[in-house]
């Protein structure tokens, strides 16, 4: 590519994008007697110290709906690349039709979350501000708890997953 080759609009993001193989994460919370979980592949740690991470939803999610019916944390989860099913049930199922929840193992955790048994690790998070990000709302929050290995293995990417049917639209 010569120097000065310049895309129009956003075609060299979206190109750029395209190349990177980000982990994907789980997110899960409840709501009183309402679980919820999709897989999230907008996510980020966004400031050291405070510590705090920043989880997109899809404003057209189940899980999204249930967050924003007063969530006060989520539970953020990765996968090692043996658990991609696990990943994929929650990516090509929705909330609205199906009890994901019954699928899997998982167990109570901090503040009532949903904690994913086969997870390689994962943090709970309180959420401390909400931001409309365009198809998305980013839920900034401050981790409270957590469990994560001395290293991981191989984490389930995008990679694993594009192939995905996703339960709603992004």
């Amino acid at each position: 590519m010569a120097d000065h080759d310049v895309l129009p609009g956003s075609e060299a993001f979206e190109q750029v994008v395209a190349l990177l193989d980000y982990p994907m994460f789980v997110v899960t919370t409840r709501v009183g007697d309402q679980r919820a979980g999709c897989l999230v592949g907008f996510s980020s740690q966004v400031s050291i110290n405070p510590s705090r991470f920043l989880v997109g939803l899809s404003k057209k999610n189940h899980t999204y709906r249930v967050a924003a019916d007063g969530a006060t944390h989520l539970a953020v989860h990765l996968l090692a690349k043996e658990h991609t099913e696990l990943a994929r049930l929650f990516g090509s199922e929705t909330g609205d039709r199906v009890d994901k929840f019954s699928r899997c193992d998982w167990w109570e955790g901090p503040d009532g979350l949903p904690i994913l048994s086969d997870a390689a690790a994962w943090f709970a998070g309180r959420i401390l501000e909400r931001f409309d990000l365009g198809d998305h709302v980013g839920h900034l929050t401050e981790p409270v708890a957590g469990a994560a290995p001395e290293q991981f293995g191989d984490l389930v990417t995008f990679a694993d997953v594009k192939d995905l049917e996703p339960g709603h639209e992004a």
